[in-house]
């Protein structure tokens, strides 16, 4: 299967370079309807957790939590030079375009959620990217026909659409920043130049993705030495990365968008058969977005409004705070039960209503109220999981990822998520520039009609979403979790964890999750089977046996439920916490 943004299911925990999985063997055992299933439980920590966790970080004054800890360092650097969470993130983020191009890079969009600490503000961005303004849906069916496909392929021209990153970087700084940009870029350039040794889980997911891009246009020059990816602790150089950023750094966003570097992109494009312009990249612009929110039992959660999925996690939380959690307790059948049946729902309306707002019009605050998910609870059956869930009906309806958190001595806080979708994207790679180009226009629908049907210059339906919440007692928190269809499932997972079972910042990350697969894709397909309960270890064999009963398909995986990164700043002891799960590569730190 060719790899999903980094973090959904489908890999083991920990796997080392050559696939090996270590640390714990890896478990895949399916349930057939009524089935079950026999493993054992983590329990190797003392604090009291039936799963294995550690203790947060604690800071007084800043404190960065990314996926690999040289790229939370470089944060902590700008953040030591006088640089603010702002300066610090886009850091963080040119550092994983290096060290985690297995999820990340100039290639690719981006979205943030920046808290302003002189105001309190919460200031969103999309800087997503749009389809080319000279390809229709026809001529695009055509072109998919011809490779013997139905729907837009992952690899290769056709799935390009705009990069939205450096833009972004350049919107967030312009507006928030502190340092000069050249400043801002220059360690990620360092460590391109003098190499960085590449940690455990990324040589994996690098090892896994060669043999099936080896073949795009430019990625065994960019990606590979000797035509094989580095091995764990290897060192890594990319010196034509190095001279992007610096060019960046030198020139601005429109070297990017309208000068050298732009050229070189259009032309890998066009030659590996695809349509994106020199037009479409100068007429490319991010927007700035007001954050949406809903609130859990005394917890107000935000998220970004569509193109993203980021409000299926406010549906899920609005569906489950019509049932006692707290009561029924953690992993216990009503628990997941009561989950999965809610995210059928959020799913569903997500493949019906959730597109690019400037095509259609998405119903967001009828999907996100509390009268909407009253109605929409009471096809809940707690003794019965659905096999076919249909979208709703809001009264107004008309018609592989890196996530980073950065807080500063000033509150100012960053909530930051960037992707080229599947991986490395579509394998095509400009060539001496460095970085790959994403993939995210194969997740348009090529089918008449509906809210994501392809059209020339619409962002595709998205699925990288970074979140925010204020508590009760107001600590604020920005928190993220990569992966794909993961991602809305997590975040409300996250926020049930942290209000209706009083975990920690780090338990609430390291808690067994719970992940639901089936259809109710953006591309318009409905869910007929009921689809699949993926379970961690923590989950225990009486539990796994009552959700057969109810119907439910279950399936057991370890450690690849996501990727969690998370500062949480309490007012009251005026500090801040952080947490970065164990399931990556990453740090929490602070000074």
């Amino acid at each position: 299967m060719f790899p999903r943004e980094q973090g959904s299911r489908g890999r083991g925990r920990r796997a080392a370079a050559g696939g090996r999985t270590v640390r714990r063997a890896a478990l895949a055992l399916v349930l057939a309807w009524g089935g079950l299933a026999v493993f054992a439980a983590a329990a190797d920590r003392i604090t009291g957790a039936p799963f294995a966790t550690r203790s947060e970080v604690i800071a007084p004054s800043a404190m960065a939590a990314t996926s690999q800890p040289l790229a939370t360092q470089i944060a902590l650097e700008i953040l030591r030079a006088g640089g603010n969470a702002i300066d610090a993130a886009i850091a963080a983020n040119a550092a994983l375009a290096l060290m985690e191009p297995t999820g990340c890079g100039l290639g690719g969009d981006l979205f943030a959620i920046v808290r302003v600490g002189a105001t309190g503000e919460l200031v969103g961005l999309d800087a997503s990217g749009r389809s080319p303004q000279g390809l229709t849906r026809e001529r695009l069916r055509d072109e998919v026909a011809r490779l013997g496909r139905e729907r837009i392929p992952p690899r290769g021209a056709l799935p390009i659409s705009v990069p939205g990153c450096v833009d972004g970087w350049f919107m967030l700084h312009d507006r928030f920043g502190r340092l000069p940009m050249a400043q801002v870029l220059a360690p990620a350039i360092r460590y391109a130049r003098e190499g960085f040794p590449v940690s455990e889980l990324i040589a994996h997911y690098w090892q896994r993705s060669v043999p099936i891009l080896r073949d795009q246009p430019g990625f065994l020059a960019t990606f590979t030495q000797d035509g094989r990816a580095p091995l764990k602790g290897e060192r890594w150089r990319n010196e034509a990365l190095a001279r992007t950023l610096a060019v960046l750094g030198r020139d601005g966003c429109d070297a990017f968008y309208r000068g050298e570097l732009a050229t070189v992109i259009v032309r890998a494009v066009q030659d590996a058969g695809g349509f994106l312009t020199v037009h479409d990249l100068a007429a490319h612009t991010g927007n700035w977005v007001a954050p949406v929110s809903a609130v859990y039992r005394g917890w107000q959660v935000f998220e970004l409004p569509p193109a993203g999925q980021g409000i299926a996690a406010l549906q899920i939380l609005n569906l489950l705070e019509g049932f006692d959690l707290r009561e029924a307790g953690f992993a216990s059948a009503d628990h997941v039960h009561w989950f999965v049946e809610a995210k059928k729902l959020a799913f569903a309306d997500r493949a019906r209503f959730y597109a690019d707002p400037a095509f259609v019009t998405v119903p967001v605050a009828e999907l996100i109220s509390k009268d909407y998910a009253a109605k929409r609870r009471e096809l809940i059956d707690p003794r019965r999981a659905a096999r076919v869930v249909e979208p709703g009906d809001p009264a107004l309806w008309q018609g592989d990822t890196i996530y980073l958190t950065v807080a500063d001595a000033e509150r100012n806080l960053v909530s930051l998520i960037q992707s080229n979708y599947r991986g490395f994207g579509s394998g095509v790679c400009p060539p001496g520039l460095g970085f790959g180009l994403q993939n995210r226009g194969e997740l348009f629908d090529l089918a008449e009609g509906r809210a994501n049907t392809y059209a020339p210059g619409k962002r595709p339906f998205h699925t990288i979403i970074p979140a925010f919440a204020i508590a009760p007692d107001g600590r604020l928190l920005s928190f993220g979790v990569m992966g794909g269809a993961t991602q809305p499932q997590a975040h409300a997972q996250i926020i049930v964890n942290l209000a209706d079972f009083a975990m920690n910042l780090q338990e609430a990350g390291d808690a067994p999750r719970i992940l639901h697969e089936g259809s109710n894709e953006p591309t318009g397909e409905i869910m007929t089977d009921g689809g699949t309960v993926y379970l961690e270890t923590g989950f225990s064999h009486a539990v796994q046996r009552e959700l057969a009963e109810r119907g439910h398909r279950i399936a057991l995986d370890i450690g690849s439920f996501g990727g969690y990164q998370a500062i949480m700043y309490d007012p009251a002891q005026d500090v801040y916490y952080g947490a970065s799960e164990s399931r990556k590569d990453g740090q929490a730190a602070g000074f």
